[in-house]
């Protein structure tokens, strides 16, 4: 009993060392280290691309970074899962001391793929790393980013900077590390491949599998499809009031997932919010009008070959008052 209780000792001496340690490190440093053709990248702006950048923009960039006014300048990630603390995201206005206006597009191209900045500080795991998403439309975005949107126009307002949790420290060092660049050009593939096109749409350019999964912890950015309970729901988000909201199921069960859902009801439903049994759906889930119907049905035809989880998923009820 005493070896044991000397061993037991040491495990926890050990993890309080551990645990220690990453609180005083904190959230790793990685070398700025992009190559040359990332560093020289200099994105040329049309009409398609800042149409095609606005639209990304909106499904991703405005649905964390915009205030109660429109301004990129940041706002409290009030929905995220309460383990990852009180978080704020950061001002990505054209401003070139608080926002992005100092940046230039192999900058912005290298973050947006690593979560790499600059100065060689990593975004923690909440912030997407767009790893698989097509060159293409990440120079959509870089081009929408330059643009003369208003909500990007320069303005120095900023929240004071994020105090991260032990969490957070401890899983950026153990757990998730900034992701490789592609060692080859990603291409959108054709739409003709609905299959292929919906996968694109809903792994590589929506993100859509890191909140359906079944744990947000266990998503694997790289290789979506190897998540766990991919496309199965359940991961614990949170609405504009701190309530819990848990993602639905999206394979093609019968019982608990979409397997009863027309194309139309989906398109719909992600399109516009719409439940197929009427009513809107709640948030976190936002309606993503930017994008088409072509893409969302795409999206339905993929998660048809995607294996069923049999999840009955706790939906969220709205209460009497609200």
């Amino acid at each position: 009993m005493k070896i044991i209780g000397y061993l037991l000792g040491s495990i926890v001496l050990l993890l309080a060392a551990c645990l220690a340690f990453f609180h005083f490190k904190g959230v790793p440093q990685y070398e700025y280290a992009p190559p040359e053709h990332v560093k020289t990248l200099q994105v040329t702006p049309d009409s398609a691309r800042l149409a095609r950048g606005a639209a990304i923009g909106a499904m991703h960039c405005m649905e964390c970074h915009a205030a109660a006014d429109g301004k990129l300048v940041g706002k409290p990630m009030n929905d995220l899962p309460p383990m990852f603390g009180k978080i704020n995201t950061l001002n990505i206005t054209q401003d070139p001391v608080h926002g992005i206006g100092a940046w230039t597009d192999g900058e912005l191209y290298y973050f947006l793929r690593t979560g790499i900045h600059k100065d060689g500080h990593w975004s923690p795991p909440f912030m997407p790393k767009y790893s698989l998403m097509a060159d293409e439309d990440l120079h959509s975005v870089i081009a929408w980013l330059r643009s003369d949107d208003p909500r990007l126009a320069p303005d120095s307002r900023e929240y004071p900077p994020n105090r991260f949790n032990l969490f957070i420290k401890t899983l950026s060092n153990i757990l998730f590390k900034a992701p490789p660049l592609p060692e080859k050009p990603i291409v959108i593939p054709d739409a003709s491949n609905k299959i292929a096109f919906g996968k694109y749409v809903a792994d590589n350019l929506s993100n859509c599998y890191m909140c359906h999964s079944g744990d947000i912890l266990k998503a694997n950015a790289l290789h979506p499809e190897q998540s766990f309970g991919y496309y199965g729901g359940g991961t614990e988000m949170r609405n504009e009031a701190g309530e819990p909201v848990f993602s639905a199921n999206l394979t093609m069960d019968k019982e608990t997932g979409l397997g009863n859902w027309t194309e139309q009801q989906f398109i719909e439903a992600v399109r516009f919010g719409k439940k197929p049994d009427g009513g809107m759906l709640s948030r976190p889930m936002a309606p993503h009008s930017m994008l088409t119907d072509e893409e969302v049905s795409a999206i339905f035809a993929y998660l048809k070959t995607v294996p069923v989880i049999k999840n009955p998923v706790q939906r969220y009820q709205a209460s009497v008052e609200r």
